[in-house]
C-alpha cells in the first residue's frame, strides 16, 4: 500500500475540522470513507477524526468486532487512548497515524501520553500500528493552529 498517499488524504480531511486531526479508511489500494475532528463543532469530547471516520464505517456497513478486518485506518496523529480503543472495539487490522503523541507533546498540544501501540498490544485484536509517516507535515497542521 502506498502509505504516503492515503496520509496525503488524511492531511486533507485534517484540514476541514476543528482540530487538525484526520483520518481516511482504506481497503485495497481504495478509501472507503473518510473523517476529521467535529469535537467543537458537534460539542462532542468523542468526535475525533478517527472516531467520525469509524461511526461513518459501521453506519454504512454494519458493526461487528471484526467489521474492519483487513482494513486501514490511515490517521494524521497517533491515535489518542480513546481512538485506540475504538479501533480495536471495530476490529481495523492496521493503524498507519503521521505525527506522534510524543511530537504532539513536545509541540505543547494537550495529550494522553499512552501510545496507540501498547494499546493494540493489550488488545484482543491483532493490529499492526505504523508511525511516522508524512509525521513533518502532519505536524505544521499544529503549528498553524
Amino acid at each position: 500500500m502506498n502509505h504516503k498517499k492515503f496520509m496525503r488524504e488524511a492531511l486533507a480531511e485534517a484540514q476541514k475540522g476543528d482540530l487538525p486531526y484526520g483520518a481516511v479508511i482504506v481497503k485495497d489500494d481504495e478509501i472507503v470513507i473518510r473523517g476529521y475532528n467535529t469535537a467543537q463543532t458537534d460539542s462532542d469530547v468523542s468526535a475525533h477524526g478517527e472516531i467520525n471516520a469509524l461511526r461513518a464505517f459501521t453506519q454504512k456497513y454494519g458493526y461487528s468486532l471484526d467489521a474492519l478486518e483487513g482494513y486501514t485506518l490511515y490517521t494524521t496523529c497517533e491515535p489518542c487512548p480513546m481512538c485506540a480503543a475504538a479501533c480495536v472495539w471495530a476490529g481495523v487490522s492496521k493503524v498507519v497515524f503521521g505525527a506522534s503523541t510524543e511530537q504532539l507533546i513536545n509541540l505543547g498540544t494537550k495529550q494522553i501520553d499512552i501510545p496507540c501501540k501498547i494499546v493494540a498490544e493489550k488488545s484482543f485484536q491483532n493490529i499492526e500500528v505504523i508511525g511516522g509517516v508524512l509525521a513533518d507535515e502532519c505536524l505544521e497542521l499544529f503549528k498553524n493552529k
